[in-house]
Formats: C-alpha cells, sequence, structure tokens
C-alpha cells in the first residue's frame, strides 16, 4: 500500500463513522499541478481520541495540536483535526488548540493559498476558502491572510515561502515578500537543524540559483548565511574568472545542481569558495593580479564553523569540509605523482569531488583538461592498482623482528608508495625494501 491509497483508506473510514475527511496541503497543491505528492495529510473533524481508536497502532505526533500518524505496510499519513491556533509565544507552537467544526475555518491557520486547498478523496472535488487556485494558475506564491501574522506564528515560514517560490518558479506577492523583508531578522529565533532542513531542501529541488537569489533580496540570506552574503562584489582574476564575481561564480554553479543532487555535493558548492572573501587581496595589493592566498584552507575552516552552527552530523560535516579542502588539487593532477594521484581519487565519495570540480569549470574558465585527466585514469586504471591490497602488515614487520614502536607507520606508508608507484609488486619485494632501508633485526 502507498501513501494515496492509505489516504484515500483513512478518508473512507472517517466519513463511514460520520466524520468529514478531506485530503490537504501541499498534496492537493501536486495534484493540481501535475505532480505526484511526497505524502499525503488529510484534515478532519474528527478528534485525536477518535483518530487513535479507529487505526489502531497510530502515533500521536502532535496530540496537543491535534495531529496522528497513520501507519499501514509501510506507507504513512498524518491526520489532523480541524483546528484555529491560538497564540505563537515561541514562534513555532500555538500556545492552545481549539478544534474546530468546519475545514473553512481549519485553512485560515496554514501558511500560504496554494497549500490551503482540500480535495474530496473520491469525487475530486476541491475546495478553495483562501484563493489558492487562482494563485496557483497566476504562479503567485503568497501568506494566507495577514502575512506577518502568519511569520509571526512560525517564522520559518519565511524560509519556506523563498523554498516554494523556488522551486515552482512562482513569484512572492509583494505584501508577502515585504513582511518578509520587514521580519528577516527574527528568523534567528528558529532552531538550526530546522534552518538547515529548510536550506538543504532549497539546494536540492532543483532551483538553488533562484532560491539563494530570492534569500539575498529578502534581506534573509545575512541572517542566515553571512559568509555567503559576503561573496557579493568580490571581483576575481578575469583570466581565471571571466564570469564576474565570486557571488556570480556560486550562483552559476547553483544552477547547475540538478534535482536531487545529494546533500553534501550541494553545499560543498555552495561553500567552496567561502574562503575567498576574508583572503581578498586586490591587483595593487600584490602587484599583479587578485589573489586570494590561502582560501582553501580558510574556507574549509569556514565550512566546517557553518556545519557546527547548523547542526551538520558529523560525517556530512567531514564530507562537505573535505570537498572544500580539496576543490583546488584538480589544477595539479597532470603534475601528481601516480601514488599522490591514486590516493587522491581514493577520497571518500570521489564522484563528488569530481562534480564539483567540473561545475566550477564550466561556471568560470570552461577549460576541462584537468577534470577529463582524472576521468581517463580512472576509467584506464584497474581498481587494483589504485587500492591494491598491502603487501606487509604491522604483524608481519613483528614476524621479521622489527619492534614496534612510531616507525612502522613511516615504513608500512613507503612501502604503499611504493607500491602505488609500481616500485614493488610482491611480499618479497617489500621485505627487500624494508630491510634496504631500516635494515636487518639485530645489525
Amino acid at each position: 500500500m502507498n501513501s494515496r491509497e492509505l489516504a484515500h483508506s483513512v478518508c473512507a473510514t472517517l466519513r463511514r463513522g460520520g466524520r468529514q475527511a478531506l485530503l490537504v496541503g501541499g498534496c492537493v497543491r501536486d495534484l493540481l499541478l501535475g505532480r505526484e505528492p511526497a505524502d499525503y495529510d488529510v484534515a478532519t473533524d474528527a478528534p485525536p481520541s477518535e483518530v487513535l481508536n479507529l487505526f489502531p497502532g497510530s502515533l500521536a505526533v502532535g496530540a496537543q495540536f491535534g495531529v496522528v500518524l497513520v501507519q499501514r505496510d509501510g506507507a504513512q499519513v498524518e491526520v489532523a483535526t480541524f483546528r484555529s491556533d491560538i497564540g505563537y509565544s515561541d514562534g513555532r507552537h500555538p500556545d492552545r488548540v481549539v478544534y474546530a467544526q468546519s475545514a473553512e475555518e481549519d485553512v485560515q491557520r496554514r501558511d500560504f493559498t496554494i497549500n490551503g486547498l482540500l480535495m474530496h478523496p473520491e469525487s475530486g472535488e476541491i475546495f478553495d476558502y483562501v484563493g489558492g487556485r487562482a494563485d496557483l494558475q497566476a504562479h503567485i506564491l503568497r501568506a494566507i491572510g495577514e502575512p506577518a501574522r502568519r511569520f509571526a506564528e512560525d517564522k520559518l515560514r519565511m524560509l519556506r515561502a523563498v523554498r516554494f517560490a523556488a522551486r515552482f518558479a512562482y513569484a512572492i506577492e509583494p505584501a508577502t515578500f515585504q513582511a518578509i523583508e520587514r521580519h528577516a531578522p527574527e528568523i534567528a529565533q528558529v532552531s538550526a537543524e530546522r534552518i538547515r532542513e529548510e536550506l538543504t531542501k532549497l539546494l536540492t529541488e532543483g532551483s538553488a540559483r533562484r532560491g539563494f537569489e530570492l534569500l539575498e533580496s529578502s534581506a534573509l540570506l545575512p541572517m542566515l548565511l553571512p559568509e555567503i552574503a559576503r561573496m557579493k562584489a568580490v571581483e576575481q582574476p578575469p583570466q581565471y574568472h571571466p564570469e564576474g564575481d565570486v557571488w556570480i561564480h556560486t550562483r552559476m554553479m547553483l544552477e547547475e545542481l540538478a534535482a536531487g543532487v545529494s546533500s553534501t555535493l550541494a553545499w560543498g558548492v555552495l561553500l567552496h569558495d567561502v574562503g575567498k572573501p576574508p583572503t581578498f587581496r586586490s591587483a595593487a595589493d600584490t602587484g599583479d593580479r587578485i589573489r586570494f592566498d590561502g582560501h582553501v584552507e580558510t574556507g574549509a575552516r569556514m565550512a566546517a564553523e557553518i556545519c557546527a552552527r547548523l547542526k551538520f552530523s558529523g560525517d556530512d560535516t567531514a564530507q562537505i569540509v573535505s570537498l572544500v579542502a580539496n576543490h583546488l588539487r584538480f589544477k595539479d593532477v597532470a603534475q601528481m605523482r601516480p601514488a599522490t594521484l591514486k590516493r587522491f581519487v581514493r577520497l571518500l565519495r570521489f564522484d563528488e569531488h569530481l562534480e564539483l570540480h567540473r561545475l566550477d569549470c564550466l561556471s568560470s574558465h570552461r577549460q576541462m583538461d584537468a577534470y577529463n585527466f582524472v576521468r581517463r585514469f580512472i576509467e584506464e586504471t584497474p581498481p587494483e592498482q589504485v587500492r591494491p591490497q598491502r603487501l606487509l602488515t604491522g604483524e608481519d614487520l613483528k614476524e621479521l623482528g622489527y619492534k614496534p614502536g612510531p616507525l612502522f607507520a613511516k615504513i608500512l606508508a613507503a612501502l604503499e608508495d611504493a607500491q602505488l608507484e609500481g616500485q614493488i609488486a610482491t611480499r618479497e619485494e617489500a621485505v627487500r625494501l624494508v630491510q634496504q632501508s631500516q635494515g636487518k633485526p639485530g645489525d
């Protein structure tokens, strides 16, 4: 059973019990747009206790707000009781919920008109109490009711407005946009985790460039990512970056991020040049051209700080920082020793490093020599040469009579270097190399 089938089943069960039950929100919007909804929500006049009784095994995920999660055969649907929300002291949760009897009253508390539509699950009849259908047709993103009030209820809605407008290529209605501009500083009240989730969606839904341009024009970007906002008007050497400043270059790369791209690659693209603004030196300062000495090291440190601020997982942080820290190494691949090149392409999720480099080139000088060189190397080099099995281990060195200590790591690294360079290929050759460099035990 999929989510759509479960939603229809839930509605049928509620209606047999004499209750109202309608599809609501994003699923209705997506169905009207001819898109397959990612999930389904149901609105009903049945109180949560009744929903829990009707669907054993369901979870009261937001019982205080009238929300029950119905699960069956791997599918799940949120069922929300019609309600009105009273007060939002924390800028996210209602202080008090009053259950309502009508869907018309319920949708007034929702965020945007295109998300305030309801649909009869069987007949497909649309119930529109907020003008959402007209806004869908006009490609407009509009807050329901008074925009400032909607954003006061949940500050994250300002960021969601930008994401929806970017995702659907809609214009943000002027009063809604002005409210975002006025209240942009209040986004700081939202938890880092919720901001990270929305920004990640913005980066990976296929409209990252427009999304970040809206963040910048709406005054949200300096509040969320001041390090990115500082990229604007930071000039670059035209011989390498004929496209323009760091902000232009970054937006061009964001434009190439397809829907469904990995979140770490998307963040790596956004942050790869974050170290340029603080390391900028003009041609007058350097005596030859604009330079960003140390921008990779500075950028990697800043990326780590941003990831910590947004509470990324350790694994995601490590990959994002690695993408920033290694993005300039491609310029040297043709001159790298075989061992160095093999270790480079062994970086975790190297496909992301390679894709970031491709986008970097296409969004600047368009020279693809290094990219093509690495692609050929990966295609033509057998995996066992890139990641060969060790010829000797620390245990082997002990059996040969060498005393364990810090020197073991250096010996093993030197052996791997020789192996990657093609200088040794057998255990016997490895033993001879150790004995030549370290002498035989007891000598």
